[in-house]
């Protein structure tokens, strides 16, 4: 896509021109929002000096500082108005990750700097000729380390694939770079992105952005974390068992798992039964997330369950008007899911929020069994990752190069037979049912996004919760299931910070296919708490 960008003044809005040299300089950057950018930048022109030439000259750290605080959609909007040029901005962001990235270890195969300065000067060329790629024109990126990027290593978190260079992109990756992306390298993920705790033998552990003594989560934990620390604008997932919503609770950001079918998958040699998982996104803004949600998806003939929808409806107003919207509270399922102590209290104080908004909050009974969901996850889940990594196992070389969890969902899938992979699509589809039942009371239900706040970096998993014992590696993660197995939306919103000041979240949860009115929700939650603001990761010195 390409937009002529003209002017009557051709030194106004210039690689260095003085306006623009203030609009680095003076701190405003940092001071601005995406509406507030875009009115500032509409008094200005958007003409860049026609000779192509980048701002050769590295600005202040301060000025930097200002163009990693810019939220995405801020950032998109000075970059096309080159009031800040790709350079700059490709620098703002590598002198961030060289700062911080060593005490978190969330992005993981960076490409060379000089490399991605050339990226970057190219991409202020082709503004500099009215040649306009879309909205994350000249934007730093880092993709999820289980989506192949083409000609940089893609591992999977497995020692099986350390050294995996793919020779194309993933369908989600080819859209983030259509719209102008510049990949800087991957996220970090646990090993094939089992587990809400991100590590793996390739590159170790991801630590908490609040606190680095505990988990970022997962599987998307290398993005939650990046994105919180400003190491990236916006940030790829995917989710199968939480994993764009988990990270994005224990980092106090925002992590949307779209309805199965908004973001095609692949591609992949397997085509039709795996829809437990989709790509997702997430952002320190509703708006940001909802952007990238825009570009990742619509259609695509290489992913025949993808649906034909057109996606430019998430880069509209998400403002409006709750009135009168019924709104239903799964909680606990009636003290069958064990929660670390204050979990639900908070959820709780969610609610007067939402009440403010217009909603109208309820106890809400979902008509199914806990107990037959989870012998269905675990039938489905097994099945998928026999399915997919079963001829690895055989090989006993591979497997001995798999950690036990891995291993215990293969052999868990191969002792299944086909009749009980039947019955649990069977629970599944009766589950879907009652869902649509409890939708026509309810708008929207809400669950908290985890059971536990962020454990100790020195466990795997957490072994118990409430005096309860999680007899799996990932039970203590059952409260996202419900979304999962029903392919419904659902967001993770920051909630807030526990008694020992960690983040945590909640699960805005929509009828199928009800992805923007998901999103309206959030962002209406997110304009009236602000959690994000309020309360940056020490590790960013504001």
């Amino acid at each position: 896509m390409t937009s002529e960008l003209t002017s009557n003044n051709p030194g106004e809005g210039s690689a260095d021109s003085p306006q623009r040299r203030k609009f680095l300089t003076d701190g405003s950057l940092a001071m601005l929002g995406a509406s507030s950018v875009g009115g500032l930048l509409a008094g200005m022109s958007s003409q860049a000096a026609a000779d192509g030439n980048h701002a050769g000259s590295a600005r202040p750290a301060a000025a930097q500082a200002d163009i990693v605080a810019l939220d995405a959609v801020a950032l998109s909007a000075a970059i096309k108005a080159r009031q800040v040029s790709c350079r700059e901005t490709m620098q703002a962001y590598l002198r961030q990750i060289a700062r911080i990235n060593p005490s978190v270890n969330a992005i993981v195969s960076l490409q060379d700097s000089d490399y991605l300065l050339k990226q970057a000067e190219r991409c202020d060329r082709q503004l500099a000729r009215g040649e306009y790629m879309g909205w994350l024109h000249g934007m730093p990126h880092a993709v999820k380390d289980l989506a192949e990027t083409a000609g940089i290593r893609t591992t999977f978190g497995s020692p099986l694939f350390k050294d995996h260079v793919p020779r194309q992109d993933d369908i989600l990756v080819e859209r983030i770079k259509r719209h102008g992306a510049i990949i800087i390298g991957k996220t970090n993920t646990p090993e094939f992105g089992l587990g809400s705790n991100t590590y793996n033998p390739n590159f170790g552990v991801t630590r908490n952005a609040y606190d680095q003594s505990r988990v970022a989560g997962g599987s998307s934990g290398g993005a939650a974390v990046a994105l919180a620390l400003k190491m990236v604008p916006v940030a790829d997932g995917s989710d199968m068992m939480g994993s764009l919503r988990n990270p994005a609770a224990f980092n106090n950001i925002y992590g949307f798992r779209p309805t199965v079918g908004v973001v095609p998958a692949g591609p992949d040699p397997e085509l039709f039964l795996g829809q437990l998982a989709t790509d997702g996104a997430m952002g320190r803004t509703v708006t940001d997330l909802a952007m990238l949600l825009a570009t990742e998806a619509g259609y695509d003939a290489r992913a025949p369950l993808s649906i034909q929808e057109n996606p430019a409806g998430f880069t509209q107003s998400l403002k409006r008007d709750f009135r009168g919207t019924r709104v239903g509270w799964l909680g606990d399922f009636n003290g069958y899911l064990p929660m670390a102590e204050g979990i639900l209290a908070m959820c709780r104080t969610s609610f007067a929020t939402l009440e403010a908004l217009g909603c109208k909050v309820d106890e809400a009974t979902l008509d199914f069994a806990p107990e037959r969901m989870w012998e269905t996850w675990l039938t489905l889940r097994h099945s998928s990752l026999a399915g997919g990594l079963g001829d690895s196992y055989l090989d006993p070389a591979k497997r001995a190069l798999m950690k036990p969890e891995l291993i215990w969902e293969i052999e868990g899938g191969m002792k299944l037979r086909v009749t009980d992979f039947y019955r649990a699509s069977k629970a599944r589809s009766a589950l879907y049912q009652a869902f649509n039942k409890m939708f026509m009371q309810f708008d929207y239900v809400l669950l908290p996004t985890a059971q536990i706040f962020p454990f100790s970096i020195d466990e795997h998993w957490p072994k118990r919760i409430a005096n309860r014992n999680m007899d799996t590696y990932h039970r203590w993660m059952e409260v996202v299931i419900a979304a999962s197995l029903t392919g419904s939306p659902a967001v993770s919103v920051p909630l807030g910070f526990g008694a020992q000041g960690l983040p945590m979240g909640l699960q805005i949860i929509g009828r199928r296919g009800a992805d923007l009115a998901v999103l309206q929700l959030a962002y209406a939650y997110e304009q009236a708490t602000q959690w994000v603001q309020r309360r940056p990761p020490p590790l960013l010195g504001i």
